[in-house]
């Protein structure tokens, strides 16, 4: 009997002491939350704040600011699990795994997010800049995370993954302020090339877009098989590109045509032969 109740006297103590040092953990575990959520909240805002004062895309904050957010907010709770006496090691190794197997299914999304992060920080172009990137030509209507969409010269919406086209060659056709403006023109072999060459340059300055510096570029290249060919190669404003491209070309057929000159076209003499 009294066996008995030493043995709970001995158990009601240990009892007790579990009881207050569960208490403390507990007490201690709330504080952790608590800090742990505040901190978290305040290191979005925080890095919400300094992405916008580098002038970061306004679609990545939100996202970044949030991946923060949430990864103080895992921290903590490990930090709670390992009051309580939680092995840690084994969680952290639990989630680590259970991140590998996420990634490995999530690739192709993955790879498109870091491929939009790399557009949304390094900017090879903007909103509004026409492109030519995987194969397509067009105005960047909207850099998102995943996907960018493109609008085609003949107005067709074109959603393109990120990593197809960060791993492509990117030709902003809009970065610049100035543009050339290549185009080639062939004479006749009967005609006058100096009459031709003076022709052409008078066209190409008196257009109200083409620039005077640089100077526009009017030289022989090639004596091709049906016409001596020159490359005519003006500048102008990168948003004048296509004005300058359709109405030279129209004035320049008139002009030459009107100095005497003719534009040729590919053509060939066929003999016959009668055999007796």
């Amino acid at each position: 009997m009294d066996w008995l109740q030493g043995n709970s006297a001995e158990i009601l103590r240990a009892m007790t002491v579990l009881a207050a040092t569960q208490a403390v953990n507990v007490v201690g575990a709330i504080v952790v939350l608590i800090v742990g959520r505040l901190a978290a909240g305040w290191i979005r805002r925080l890095v919400a704040g300094g992405l916008r004062r580098a002038a970061l895309d306004e679609t990545l904050v939100p996202f970044l600011s949030g991946m923060t957010y949430f990864a103080v907010l895992a921290f903590t709770v490990v930090a709670v699990l390992g009051i309580f006496g939680v092995p840690t090691a084994s969680f952290v190794a639990v989630l680590g795994a259970a991140g590998l197997a996420v990634g490995l299914a999530l690739q192709g999304s993955l790879s498109n997010f870091a491929a939009g992060v790399m557009l949304l920080v390094f900017r090879p172009f903007r909103v509004g800049d026409v492109i030519e990137a995987a194969g397509t030509l067009g105005t960047v209507r909207q850099i998102g995370v995943f996907s960018t969409e493109v609008d085609t010269l003949n107005n067709i919406r074109v959603i393109l993954p990120n990593s197809t086209i960060y791993g492509d060659k990117i030709a902003n056709l809009s970065a610049n302020e100035l543009r050339r403006v290549d185009m080639l023109f062939g004479v006749s072999y009967q005609d006058d090339l100096g009459v031709a060459r003076e022709t052409i340059e008078r066209i190409v300055r008196a257009h109200p877009r083409v620039l005077e510096s640089p100077a526009p570029t009017v030289e022989v290249s090639a004596l091709a098989e049906s016409s001596v060919n020159f490359v005519v190669r003006p500048w102008c404003r990168t948003e004048d590109y296509w004005t300058v491209h359709f109405e030279l070309h129209r004035h320049l057929k008139e002009g030459l045509e009107s100095a005497g000159c003719s534009i040729p076209f590919p053509q060939r003499d066929v003999h016959l032969h009668q055999v007796a």
